[in-house]
């Protein structure tokens, strides 16, 4: 048996290098091999900090006689669903199609031809066996039934594919998608429906935008206080099994916590006060001392589990705390953390439903905690970097290094786009991952392109470094190039892309934003600065589909609602010349990036004269009087400018 899975760079794929199952990693050869021996594809799609994948590894794939099974009957196909995003939903699809549910580990069964004709999720092991056995002898002795059921399969999912469009998002659409949001809002616990809860990232940051401070304040303040929110170390788990937000799924994600540090970010910016400033910054303390590579970007996720247990790393019972800080400090800690001793095994994940009154006891009893709990044995890290969990980790660290004062934030952002600059991009294209700054063979994903086009957009507006603006700009051509689908809407893959089954589309927000709204806000923020009405003509186009799911889906349109709210706004552009060592430079830029005021761009520069102003936004627009100043404006229209940030701030205000 040959280990094909040895020189993968996904660290999913390394997990399972070992086992006995002869595994192919996803590509011709696993199809070749399958049409050469007349025998389906088993394929098994999931990730590095799957707990149910990990469950599933250690029953059947770690199992001699399973594995004999699989190897006996199947070509077997272990797939990365982060590393080939494309892959994954063509073939969640089926499995949702065929279930009425998915999830991960995903287990489909398919023909040498990748035509899927039987899918679940996690099997155990008995129930695994008996239907490998089953599908063998379907395959064996009833074998036009099973390629019937491919074909038909295929033929279903390809129909009716293009999702519906409305007209463009207006104020009223807006409206009615905050009233549906505030129908399956949880009014006691903050978020949206009942358990398991997300965070409802994308849109809390439209509800901000809207200046909708009820629902948006409430579930923020309640993530935060809950044990979803590691309050020792910072970052927020997965999602919490419990409407509460007390119990979490223990994984860690970049992008869940990216875009939950943008979303405190801007919580602050709209008067969410320290606690708002707290959670943000301890956040992107746990992302850049967590998951920051040594090449500068920033690794995929934290296992769910140690030692073998989920959560182990993460819980405490009121007998631990006492054995850390003593009796005195233990009993304070147990009853402040909500310790009780009532969850699994006798422990407790630590939660702070109210702040201490002593700040100082607090702090101290915090740090010996978190330093008795670096001596556990840690969850595994997935160190891959992903293009597009970047561009949002991008955008939210350096909006957060400028808001907070924090150069090395900033700094933090940069080395990220200096690593996907020149590890993942070649020629305006992108490669999806990279893993000891060796980028994998996988391509850039409609998200990837906006992701990350969001995030040099963003870091250009902190740093003024032209050449991000570019990079972005070279990204967005691309998407307009080789995603449209022709109607205003994006495919997920490119048209040069690897054919699968169906060609993946989907406009609605899942853990991250959608690709379509992603790159529509990207679009937006491009335009605005470059006043090109080219980028901003197709962002209103990929929006079309807000006005569809706005009065019943709302929660799935969250980041395509905020991106329709900048676009109702404006957005407003400012632009800040002035020498970059002047302090008075440094102080209108920071104003200006402190504003609440909905998908604001801004560009700064140096007010010299020569050469074609880039952006254009910056072109005629120079010091007053010798003095910096600052230009607000909507549609490159502007208002008087100013010099001073008292004057920046009321014209912003009015904004």
């Amino acid at each position: 048996m040959m280990n094909r899975l040895n020189d993968a760079t996904s660290p999913y794929l390394l997990q399972h290098a070992g086992n006995p199952v002869d595994w192919h990693p996803w590509g011709e050869e696993a199809f070749a091999e399958a049409r050469r021996r007349d025998v389906p594809l088993l394929i098994s799609v999931g990730y590095s900090a799957c707990h149910w994948c990990h469950v599933m590894a250690h029953e059947s794939f770690e199992d001699a006689e399973t594995a004999a099974l699989m190897n006996e009957h199947f070509v077997n196909v272990k797939v990365d669903r982060e590393e080939r995003p494309d892959v994954d939903a063509v073939y969640m699809t089926a499995t949702q199609a065929m279930t009425q549910q998915g999830g991960w580990p995903m287990t489909v069964f398919a023909t040498p031809d990748g035509h899927p004709f039987y899918c679940g999720t996690y099997f155990p092991r008995p129930h695994f066996r008996r239907l490998l056995t089953e599908i063998h002898r379907v395959w064996t002795g009833d074998r036009e039934s099973v390629l019937a059921q491919g074909a038909k399969v295929v033929e279903a999912l390809n129909q009716n594919t293009a999702f519906p469009r409305g007209a463009t998002p207006e104020a009223e659409t807006l409206e009615r998608a905050v009233a549906n949001l505030r129908e399956s809002f949880d009014p006691v616990n903050g978020g949206f429906g009942g358990a398991p809860k997300f965070p409802p990232s994308m849109a809390l940051e439209f509800l901000l935008r809207s200046g909708e401070r009820e629902m948006s304040g409430r579930t923020l303040e309640s993530m935060a206080r809950g044990g979803i929110y590691d309050q020792l170390g910072g970052g927020f788990a997965r999602y919490s099994v419990d409407a509460e937000w007390v119990v979490p799924h223990f994984e860690k994600m970049l992008y869940d916590n990216a875009l939950l540090l943008r979303v405190y970010t801007h919580w602050w910016k709209a008067g969410g006060g320290d606690l708002a400033r707290r959670v943000a910054l301890e956040t992107a303390g746990w992302m850049l001392r967590e998951l920051r590579t040594p090449e500068g970007g920033f690794a995929s996720a934290l296992d769910a589990d140690s030692e073998g247990v989920e959560g182990k790393f993460y819980v405490w019972t009121p007998e631990e705390l006492r054995e850390v800080l003593g009796d005195d400090d233990g009993r304070w800690a147990a009853a402040l953390f909500d310790v009780t001793g009532t969850f699994e095994h006798g422990t407790s994940v630590l939660q702070l439903p109210r702040d201490p009154e002593d700040h100082v006891r607090y702090a101290g009893v915090r740090g010996r905690l978190l330093a008795a709990r670096e001596l556990r044995v840690r969850p595994g890290r997935d160190d891959k970097v992903v293009a597009s969990w970047n561009g949002l980790a991008i955008a939210a660290i350096a909006e957060a290094g400028v808001v907070f004062e924090r150069p090395d934030l900033v700094e933090a952002a940069t080395a990220a786009a200096e690593l996907l600059e020149g590890v993942h991009t070649a020629d305006g294209r992108l490669l999806r991952t990279s893993r000891d700054g060796r980028a994998g063979a996988n391509a850039g994903v409609l998200e990837d392109y906006a992701n990350v086009a969001e995030g040099l957009i963003s870091l250009y507006g902190v740093t003024g470094v032209t050449k991000w603006l570019r990079l972005a700009g070279a990204l967005l051509d691309t998407v307009l190039d080789r995603f449209s689908d022709g109607s205003g809407g994006f495919y997920d893959t490119a048209d040069d892309a690897e054919r699968l089954f169906q060609r993946p589309q989907d406009p609605t927000d899942n853990a991250t934003p959608s690709g379509q709204y992603a790159a529509a806000g990207a679009l937006l923020s491009y335009g605005a600065l470059t006043g090109s009405a080219k980028y901003r003509d197709a962002a209103a186009a990929a929006l079309a589909t807000v006005s569809v799911l706005a009065d019943r889906h709302a929660r799935f349109a969250g980041w395509g609602l905020a991106v329709a709210r900048a676009a109702l706004d404006g957005p407003v552009e400012v632009a800040v010349v002035g020498s970059p060592a002047d302090p008075r430079t440094a102080a209108l830029h920071r104003e200006a990036l402190l504003a609440d005021v909905p998908g604001l761009v801004v560009a700064p520069g140096d007010g010299e004269a020569g050469g074609e102003p880039f952006p254009a936004l910056l072109e005629g627009r120079g010091p007053i009087g010798g003095a910096p100043a600052a230009y607000v404006c909507r549609g490159f229209a502007c208002r008087l400018p100013v010099t001073t940030v008292e004057e920046l701030r009321a014209e912003l205000a009015g904004a």
